[in-house]
């Protein structure tokens, strides 16, 4: 893998995004990530605390609104970590913590879609107390946000290498 590590670190995109000092690389690019992911955790602990019943007298089909900007916040940070990924991929694919944040945003995306899709959908489940399915539905998907955070927090600390030629 180290060539491939090799040819997207000498990418011209690369070098620029890694070690320019103008504050439209990688700070800008590693802004765009907090700020995609605050609207996709955001929105996620506030859609799952109604489905536990934080809020009951809040309607949930009122929750489907906010979803335009989940989807703008989940594109943000894939195509801002998609950057710093080309920034430093030796350090990302390289490190285990990275793989499974990979797997808590699928698995998180997934329950979304489902709340989204099969609960928020549905007026039937919009009267509290929600079927247990659903309280725990909102539980597993918390979990797997607080997996994206907590694995990408790691990504910064525990890589073994940080570039092919380090």
């Amino acid at each position: 893998m180290d060539p491939l590590f090799s040819w997207v670190e000498s990418s011209a995109f690369s070098v620029w995004a890694r070690e320019s000092t103008s504050i439209f690389a990688f700070p800008t690019f590693l802004a765009g990530h907090a700020l995609g992911m605050a609207c996709v955790v955001g929105i996620n602990v506030a859609v799952s605390l109604r489905l536990l019943g934080v809020t009951p007298g809040f309607p949930g089909t009122e929750l489907k609104k906010v979803f335009p900007l989940f989807w703008v916040g989940v594109w943000l940070a894939v195509i801002s970590g998609t950057i710093l990924l080309i920034a430093y991929p030796t350090k990302a694919l390289t490190n285990p913590f990275f793989y499974a944040k990979l797997v808590f945003v699928g698995l998180g995306v997934f329950q979304i879609r489902m709340i989204e899709n099969r609960v928020l959908g549905n007026p039937d489940l919009d009267i509290p107390p929600n079927p247990k399915w659903v309280r725990l539905l909102a539980v597993s998907s918390l979990v797997c946000w607080f997996g994206v955070i907590a694995t990408g927090r790691f990504l910064a600390y525990t890589y073994g290498r940080l570039l092919v030629s380090w």
